[in-house]
């Protein structure tokens, strides 16, 4: 068995199972992701223990906008005036409650990373945001050096930037 984090597979990826203690997530993948993936309004990666298939973990990527007048002042110096900037939204991030405490937040977390950089290469996007749901998701993106929105304290982003560094 390997871990593997590919595309939503409504065919193969076992979903009705899945349950991370927040009924909204829960719902989203078994019932909602695969319709919003073919309605293109955002995508779904899946972590799952190959070749079981069943979700153990999920994350969702689409496109989004920024109202350049919340960014922090360091990062809104190096942009252009535009009103609003493109960024990728990570919509969701969910881990299944009996895999919790294997990492697996953070690696699903790491490889959105990645995969709005790729994007970004090709599609302008100039940072991953996020939205977080609670105080534990808060800390969650703090611990990864997200940076909070100036007057919205719940949703942070990561530059593209400062993505790049990483060197994911």
């Amino acid at each position: 068995m390997s871990l593997e984090i590919s595309l939503l597979d409504s065919k193969k990826h076992i979903r009705d199972t899945f349950s991370c203690g927040e009924e909204s997530l829960d719902d989203y993948i078994k019932r909602r992701a695969s319709q919003e993936l073919k309605k293109l309004i955002s995508t779904t990666f899946v972590l799952t223990d190959s070749p079981d298939n069943i979700v153990l973990g999920y994350y969702t990527i689409s496109a989004y906008s920024v109202d350049a007048a919340v960014l922090d002042d360091a990062l809104a110096k190096s942009l252009p005036r535009y009103p609003l900037l493109p960024a990728t939204l990570l919509g969701r991030l969910a881990v299944d409650l009996s895999q919790k405490g294997k990492g697996y937040s953070g690696r699903l977390l790491v490889d959105s990373m990645k995969m709005a950089l790729d994007t970004s290469k090709r599609i302008a996007s100039m940072a991953l945001v996020v939205d977080a749901m609670n105080n534990d998701a808060l800390n969650f993106y703090l611990k990864y050096e997200f940076r909070q929105f100036k007057n919205a304290p719940m949703k942070l982003y990561y530059s593209m930037s400062d993505i790049g560094k990483l060197g994911l």
